[in-house]
């Protein structure tokens, strides 16, 4: 009898194996298609770039019946992003992604977080955002030459204020500028306010900079209570207000920083997986409602398939260790 249930035990797992196998050759071979509605998680909060972008690629996906099994959207802040990104990579469910940006590489990169980009399958990226650098609308510097030679002469004398955490986005993108501008940016007094009071704490005179997305100056400038001395893009942008802000490299200043945005799905996926994704977000980026979403935020079109984003992503990551490890701030 014993005898007799060890063949049967062994002829239940070389089943199960087999079975196993077949599934496993399914999801590898065949098209994948979702089984249950999509989960989108956003790093933060509501408000701001990354859950509006995600409401936003819901949006569409939704109303445009791109993905027929429907589109959530979930926050999980805390950590500067890390623990929506722990959260992806426990579950490793391929119905789940997450919308990101610089902050995957530079929370990982400045000790933060133990999951960076390559923990995860980069699915595609969407848009181009970028920095602002704003003062109050007295403020004695009408652009960042003026505010640099005052910098140079005292770094640590003008404060900079950001929503990130010191070593990510508002920081090192204010970073990147004034090392090319000549500023010792070992000198830089950055001050972090992640609750909402970066705005406040620049119309009340507590810092004299606020580092910061174009898209967060823009009505701030219509009420005149700022003036953005300038944005971190290639060209000048377009749209009211946008229209007349100068970019760096037009004030002599050889630098740029791209907010790039895009989704990301948990480690290991399947081609076939990734191949689903990636369709889906080009229909996303072709369609009419998309276009007029980017040009409402003024992000720009920035489309990369998986590949190349995996690319991208490898150099931007070089480019933010440099920046982080001259301030000191890299692990």
């Amino acid at each position: 009898m014993e005898k007799g249930f060890t063949i049967t035990v062994l002829s239940m797992i070389l089943f199960m194996a087999g079975c196993s196998g077949q599934s496993s050759s399914q999801k590898s071979d065949g098209p994948w298609k979702p089984t249950k509605a999509i989960e989108i998680v956003a790093p933060a909060g509501a408000g701001g770039g990354w859950d509006t972008t995600a409401r936003m690629a819901a949006k569409v996906f939704e109303e445009d019946k791109l993905i027929d099994k429907g589109v959530g959207v979930v926050n999980k802040p805390g950590g500067g992003g890390a623990v929506a990104w722990s959260s992806v990579f426990a579950q490793k469910d391929p119905h789940q992604m997450f919308v990101a940006s610089p902050p995957l590489l530079l929370v990982p990169l400045n000790g933060q977080s133990k999951y960076g980009y390559e923990d995860f399958t980069p699915l595609a990226n969407m848009i181009a955002d970028y920095g602002a650098f704003a003062v109050n609308a007295d403020a004695k510097w009408n652009n960042l030459n003026e505010l640099f030679e005052d910098m140079k002469k005292d770094p640590s004398s003008i404060s900079i204020v950001g929503t990130s955490a010191p070593g990510s986005m508002d920081h090192i993108q204010f970073v990147k500028v004034a090392k090319a501008a000549g500023v010792d940016v070992k000198k830089i007094k950055y001050v972090s306010d992640q609750d909402g009071g970066a705005l406040t704490q620049l119309l009340n005179g507590s810092v004299q900079v606020f580092s910061t997305g174009v898209g967060e100056t823009i009505e701030q400038v219509k009420a005149g209570k700022i003036k953005v001395l300038g944005v971190t893009s290639e060209e000048r942008m377009t749209g009211e207000v946008l229209e007349d802000i100068p970019t760096v490299k037009e004030q002599g200043i050889d630098a740029t920083f791209i907010n790039w945005r895009g989704f990301f799905g948990p480690p290991d996926m399947s081609d076939a997986e990734i191949k689903y994704y990636e369709d889906k977000f080009k229909a996303l980026n072709d369609s009419e409602g998309w276009k007029e979403i980017r040009e409402n935020f003024g992000w720009n079109e920035m489309f990369m398939t998986s590949s190349e984003y995996n690319d991208f992503l490898k150099e931007q990551n070089d480019e933010m260790k440099a920046l982080l490890d001259e301030i000191g701030l890299g692990q």
